[in-house]
């Protein structure tokens, strides 16, 4: 929806109003419609509503210049994506009604409605039809409590001017992003790492959590670490308080194991009311009032929030995919067509070229903070900016089902475990067979030795190992593997729910997201992911293992409960990989083989210390003759070099620049 930012010098002394500005201009692409700044001192308790040159003409003419001579010790930025009431009303930053309260808000409270009833019932008054006031005046009604009440995705900070005291939250899962530095005097936050930047702060790189994400892709959004040592993330479902100079981070929210698998009900009675609860996330998600379409990428999940959407939308719905023609495996045209010739949708489809990728590696390594880790990215990133193209500002995506319906291979690993450990003799010889017979994914005998893995050893110490085994450590220093798992939990409860729960809470969805939030702002685009709706989540986590996996098929639940809602043909699809893209097994030993070999030459990256060069070329030469399974280590590493190139070697681009 939006990009914000704060500044807050604790010790008093003046921010910086160019670069509070700055932070607010570098984030434009989050919000192109309008913007807007609070200034405050906090000594005098003085606030002042201001504008700069983007905000919109209404506005301008009842707030404050941005650089007149105010003294303030606590800015806010903000940048506006209208969806919601997209009058003047919208605007932010948004005080309350005795203008105590402040707040700079990205994201949706998708429940906005049914909270504003509730409070008018209180006795509140409100004069937007924003989401934004909803949650002003949850917190003047319930303080730190009203974020248990949000069905949506959030990052926001409340100034609160009365009692002198700075609320900043983040929503249970982390759709939206909310990065911060704090030194003990200043403390400023931010959407995108890159504001952060442009202060003068410590800017040191966290060269262990590069070498973790680098060795494992799911790892690159993982706790409150950033390729930056002093910036740090909010980690979701927590919010942070600073008050009377305290700094306080606290969690709010977390799924609860004593609640795993304890549903009582049938497996028929479970697949309606898993039904239900989909389609009423889709419905809630549906509220704009700008147009919503979907990508689409010929799988199971993006098929269904489709054929749920069109049954809602009061327009021809409008998807948007891509394809390849190097192979059937990268073309998804046959699949999307299939739904298409079932549904009231109108289909756009893109297939980006090597040389688009090249071109546009480095714009989308400044919008992502983060290196492009795989090429699928890029597939996304151009579906997004098809989607601008024909004026769509809100995407319905389907992150989330995987992590919490057992969509993943290594699921059926912790299953089958669970049932040696249970002594379930009669399940084991009833489901692996099956499984062993019909998953073309590794031998037979990976697959059993990687069940007794599991049943061996408990969460963190099966990552430890893919850590420590699995892949090659393409850098110079031999990190200690050993701390890099702190935030995977072992807990007491089924091998798989555990498995889910860091999935969900800990590694998988994190880095997704962050996927989902850079691509589609890039283009100011809302993506909303409805099987995130904390309610199905708590709901699918409480069903038994045996829901989720049935022999040889994952996410068992869920494919049932879209048997007559999706075609069979793609209900029993067996082939999907999201956003497929040849980007590791084909262009790089053809249309941007030159252009690799020309970075793994050039100056700077045999200057750069982190790497270990010499096994980094054997990769690449294994990878020409023939060996493609090095093509993800190699990507990985002209991502991360493109990263050096953009974030540390020059000063920091402007985004129209590239």
């Amino acid at each position: 929806m939006c990009g914000i930012c704060g500044i807050f010098n604790l010790d008093l002394s003046p921010i910086d109003k160019n670069i509070l500005n700055q932070m607010t201009k570098i984030v434009a692409h989050r919000g192109p419609d309008d913007e807007g700044y609070l200034l405050v001192d906090t000594q005098i308790k003085n606030t002042y509503h201001c504008h700069h040159n983007d905000t919109i003409q209404s506005i301008q003419a009842k707030t404050h210049n941005l650089f007149n001579n105010f003294s303030a010790n606590l800015g806010f930025g903000f940048r506006r994506l209208s969806i919601l009431d997209l009058s003047e009303k919208g605007h932010q930053p948004m005080c309350n009604d005795d203008g105590q309260l402040w707040i700079v808000f990205n994201g949706e409270v998708y429940n906005y409605i049914e909270l504003r009833s509730e409070l008018q019932h209180l006795g509140y008054h409100f004069n937007t039809n924003t989401d934004t006031e909803v949650i002003l005046k949850s917190y003047e009604q319930w303080g730190e409590n009203c974020l248990n009440m949000f069905n949506g995705m959030w990052a926001f900070a409340i100034w609160d001017n009365k009692n002198q005291k700075l609320f900043c939250a983040r929503d249970r899962f982390g759709i939206k992003p909310f990065y911060y530095y704090f030194d003990g005097k200043q403390f400023i936050f931010a959407s995108e790492i890159k504001q952060l930047l442009l202060n003068d702060i410590d800017k040191s790189i966290n060269e262990r959590n590069i070498y973790r994400s680098i060795k494992l892709n799911s790892f690159l959004i993982y706790g409150p670490d950033t390729y930056f040592t002093k910036i740090q993330i909010l980690p979701h479902s927590h919010y942070l308080l600073l008050e009377n100079g305290n700094f306080y981070i606290s969690r709010y929210y977390d799924l609860n194991p004593e609640m795993f698998e304890r549903c009582s009900l049938s497996f028929a009675e479970a697949v309606e009311q898993y039904r239900f609860l989909l389609t009423d996330s889709v419905k809630l998600r549906m509220r704009s009032d700008v147009e919503v379409g979907s990508s689409l990428s010929g799988g199971l999940d993006s098929s269904a929030l489709v054929r749920i959407a069109t049954n809602i939308s009061k327009t021809k719905f409008k998807t948007f995919s891509s394809y390849y023609t190097n192979s059937d495996r990268f073309d998804e045209r046959i699949w999307v067509n299939i739904l298409a010739n079932t549904t009231n949708i109108i289909t756009h489809f893109i297939s980006p070229s090597p040389e688009d990728a090249l071109q546009n590696l480095k714009r989308q390594t400044f919008i992502h903070d983060y290196p492009i880790l795989g090429s699928s990215l890029i597939s996304q990133y151009f579906v997004m900016q098809l989607a601008h193209a024909n004026n769509v500002t809100v995407l319905i995506n389907g992150q989330g089902s995987d992590e919490m319906s057992a969509g993943y291979n290594h699921a059926f690993y912790r299953y089958y475990a669970d049932l040696m450990r249970n002594i379930d003799i009669k399940s084991l010889f009833n489901e692996l067979p099956s499984y062993l017979r019909h998953n073309r994914k590794g031998s037979v005998l990976n697959k059993l030795a990687k069940t007794l893995l599991a049943y061996l050893f408990n969460e963190s110490t099966l990552y430890r190992n893919e850590l420590r085994y699995t892949y090659i450590n393409p850098f110079s220093n031999p990190y200690n593997d050993n701390d890099f798992v702190k935030f995977i939990i072992d807990q007491n409860t089924s091998k798989l729910s555990n498995f889910l729960y860091n999935l969900m809470m800990s590694t998988s969805i994190q880095t997704l997201l962050h996927f989902e939030d850079r691509n589609s702002m890039a283009f100011s685009i809302e993506s909303r992911v409805p099987f995130l709706d904390y309610r199905l989540v708590e709901f699918t986590f409480s069903l038994p293992s045996k829901f989720k996996i049935h022999k040889h098929h994952s996410k068992y639940i869920h494919r049932e409960a879209l048997r007559g809602i999706v075609p069979e043909e793609i209900l029993n699809r067996k082939d999907k990989v999201n956003f497929a893209t040849p980007g590791e097994s084909v262009w790089l030993g053809n249309e941007i083989r030159n252009y690799v070999n020309e970075l793994f030459i050039s100056p700077d990256f045999i200057n750069r210390d982190i790497y270990n060069h010499k096994r980094i070329q054997n990769s690449f030469k294994k990878y020409l003759n023939g060996d493609t399974r090095q093509g993800r280590l190699i990507w990985k590493i002209v991502a991360l070099e493109n990263w050096f190139q953009v974030f540390v070697d020059s000063k920091l681009p402007n985004y129209t620049d590239l």
